[in-house]
């Protein structure tokens, strides 16, 4: 061998020579062939972790945090069928490669290696992220180290019964079983405790839940200590999840007490917790020095409890190998694992930012759209509100009409959230469809916003279409890794091989009449804004949400797009425009063949040529009030609705600002940070010098109570003081 070796490698080649491995005592309940295959999963992750050390110390290598103390997960692979789709905590380089074993033709050695690399060639995120993941081995890549894919793992598992109840084909089989391993500091996470107890809360209710929850309990959050005791005694006595632990140096129990629990799991389709003692060797990561947090002996006394030392002690033992075959063996793998390394080194990288974006939103080939549904079966699925069918309608009946259509046409499609069910949700937008639909796909779910967004991701991943509500759009700020740090990197991080498609429904903005303070009246939805690929619809009337409503949902189905619709809480009921009375903001209902606005094109009132204004929502509400106060100026001015906020599409707009010069920005956010600021930069980038922008927005404030509100939100009188001085202004050459 002409490759260095690392340090514990010299070492471990040195013990075996000298005969100086331990002699567990192991039940024969565990195979010799079994404990051979398992030790071989456990010695190539540790030589892989060794390989990426040595290969990041050559500038080749960008990911060291390993398995190394963990490698008892190679059992609990085994315990599982290829089939049971498994979300895996960064140190579970064993598992992978144990699992890798039930499908013929795997690779697991190069194609980890090309993904510590950073190749293009990694067959799982092509060269984006060194991550655990194959769409074969049914491995959604994580990218997480706190814990947050509990919540679409749990997500996961309830979508694989309920596809059985709904009759659904899934990507998972219906006697699947959910895995998801964290370690015992995420396990303190807030993500994490939501998780469980979503599980434990639907478990309770005799809701089908089959997720394997493994915690891997290493004593350490990188250099601060879990308490002795600490996660057996947090997650043992929780209601409705039964304990299972063993010990991660016993490679016959952890394979037994694995093979126990995920009995349970799959013939009690419940909850069930693994706890597995392992230990963490070579520090947190490369970077680590441990001797900076902890003492010689403490390292010294855990790599004693190498779990790889017992594994080959007992191949000994048991006359499996001999000492020269053990030796052999190891020095081989070593040497294959090199020469693999080499030619994974000298692979294709990411060379360009076209190729490094290209799977932050794929092109899929597009799915037909199902057929609309029959009359007869529309007539009877609006028969509830058969005498308001064909009148003018606000913003939420249009949209509770538009559910129902797309629930029929889309069978695939679930709603669930909070109080989303018999009470329709707290503006009525989803009355009546849990009765029209049943309670297998309009779903109330717990208050945890954590736990709703892990369910859409879970059941987009089954392949369902899920709609779920975010009751105010504040809530939203509680979860928003789960839309960030989960849902929308999916795609970028599997090579498009992965999607979260799905329609996020979001109750928000402002100019509730000082209701709910920022609660209820938050108007800051910049998060949104700074996610890659994400569409982020908003509508400011009846007609249009409908419309955008289907066009996320077709989306979400033909483009496996994750859509965010804001829905503006202030227009839900509004009727009226000008006057009381006057009716002038209901809409008919669009016909479900009506044909969709081209994604990112404005709405456009109005033809005139001298002033643009360009807005959303409520903005676009009042500055319709503001042009009316205006009559004699109407001719020159038209009104942008942009009904598009993410992302912006600047060639549309600027085709419909047609010949205007002058343009005034209505943006109902803050000044610092709103969607104005990026418009106002788009616009002078594209045509330099040409347009004449002025912006009103609201101030950098939180939203108070009562008449307050309106003293920091954009007025119709400052819209229309704008828009005078705007039009009387000379154009600036």
């Amino acid at each position: 061998m002409t490759e260095a070796l690392h340090p514990w490698l010299q070492g471990f080649l040195a013990r075996i020579e000298q005969g100086a491995l331990p002699t567990p005592h192991w039940p024969d309940s565990l195979s010799d062939s079994d404990l051979y295959r398992l030790w071989h999963s456990q010695l190539c992750s540790r030589l892989l972790d060794l390989q990426s050390r040595l290969l990041q110390a050559k500038g080749q290598s960008f990911y060291t945090i390993g398995s190394a103390g963990h490698e008892a997960n190679a059992a609990v692979a085994a315990a599982l069928r290829l089939s049971d789709p498994a979300f895996l905590h960064y140190r579970s380089g064993a598992f992978f490669i144990e699992r890798s074993k039930q499908l013929s033709g795997s690779t697991p050695l190069y194609d980890m290696l090309l993904s510590f690399c950073a190749s293009s060639e990694d067959p799982i995120s092509g060269g984006r992220h060194k991550v655990l993941g194959s769409l074969a081995l049914n491995i959604p890549p994580q990218t997480s180290t706190i814990a947050s894919q509990l919540p679409k793992a749990v997500g996961t598992a309830f979508a694989i019964d309920l596809s059985k109840r709904l009759g659904q084909p899934g990507n998972w089989p219906e006697d699947a079983i959910v895995v998801c391993s964290f370690g015992d500091a995420s396990a303190n996470h807030s993500t994490a405790q939501g998780a469980i107890n979503s599980a434990c809360w639907a478990a309770y209710q005799h809701v089908p839940l089959p997720i394997l929850l493994v915690c891997e309990d290493n004593g350490l959050g990188i250099s601060t200590p879990t308490p002795q005791g600490w996660i057996e005694q947090s997650l043992a006595e929780r209601p409705e999840l039964r304990y299972f632990a063993a010990d991660g140096s016993d490679l016959a129990e952890t394979l037994r007490v694995a093979k126990a629990a995920a009995h349970y799991v799959r013939s009690k389709r419940a909850p069930a917790l693994l706890h597995l003692s392992t230990v963490r060797l070579f520090g947190h990561a490369g970077a680590d020095a441990e001797v900076a947090y902890r003492s010689k002996q403490q390292i010294e006394t855990e790599l004693e409890q190498d779990p790889l030392l017992a594994s080959s002690g007992m191949l000994l033992s048991r006359g499996i190998l001999s000492q020269a075959a053990l030796l052999q063996s190891v020095q081989q793998l070593a040497a294959q694992i090199a020469r693999v390394a080499a030619v994974a080194s000298s692979r294709p990288k990411l060379t360009s930012a076209a190729a490094v974006m290209a799977s932050i939103a794929p092109s899929y080939p597009a799915l037909p759209t199902p057929p609309l549904p029959l009359p007869a079966v529309r007539q009877a699925l609006f028969a509830y509100d058969q005498h308001n069918l064909g009148k003018g309608q606000h913003l939420a009946k249009l949209l509770n009409w538009a559910l129902h259509d797309l629930f029929a046409q889309y069978p695939q499609t679930l709603l669930f959230g909070e109080d989303v069910g018999k009470k329709g949700g707290v503006y009525g937008v989803s009355q009546h469809l849990v009765h029209a639909f049943g309670a297998n796909r309009v779903i109330n779910t717990l208050l945890d916003e954590q736990s709703i967004l892990g369910l859409a991701i879970g059941l987009a991943q089954q392949g369902f279409l899920p709609i779920p509500e975010i009751q105010f759009l504040a809530y939203v700020h509680n979860a928003e890794d789960q839309i960030r740090g989960e849902a929308a990197t999916l795609p970028f991080f599997s090579n498009g091989q992965y999607h979260n498609a799905m329609v996020i429904r979001i109750a928000g903005l402002a100019y509730q009449r000082g209701f709910g303070g920022h609660f209820h009246n938050d108007n800051s939805f910049a998060v949104f804004r700074d996610i890659p690929g994400i569409i982020l619809l908003c509508p400011s009337n009846g007609a249009d949400a409908v419309l955008l409503l289907r066009q996320a949902v077709q989306l979400a189905y033909q483009q496996k797009r994750l859509v965010i619709l804001l829905e503006p809480i202030a227009l839900y009921m509004t009727r009226d425009l000008l006057n009381p009375g006057d009716g002038l903001w209901l809409c008919q209902y669009p016909e479900p063949d009506q044909p969709l606005p081209a994604l990112g094109e404005p709405a456009v009132y109005g033809e005139g040529e001298q002033l643009a204004v360009i807005s959303y929502a409520n903005g676009y509400y009042l500055s319709r009030q503001a042009l009316a106060e205006l009559p004699q100026q109407t001719a020159d001015i038209r009104l942008l609705d942009l009904r598009c906020l993410v992302p912006l599409h600047i060639d549309a707009i600027i085709q419909a600002l047609g010949p205007c010069r002058k343009i005034l920005l209505v943006d109902e956010c803050r000044r610092r940070g709103s969607l104005s600021e990026e418009l106002f930069t788009l616009l002078h980038e594209a045509r330099p010098g040409l347009y004449q922008i002025q912006r009103i927005t609201a101030e950098d404030s939180f939203i108070p109570l009562g008449a307050a509100a309106y003293q920091v939100l954009p007025s119709k009188a400052q819209i229309s003081a704008a828009m005078q001085q705007l039009l009387t202004a000379e154009v600036l050459v």
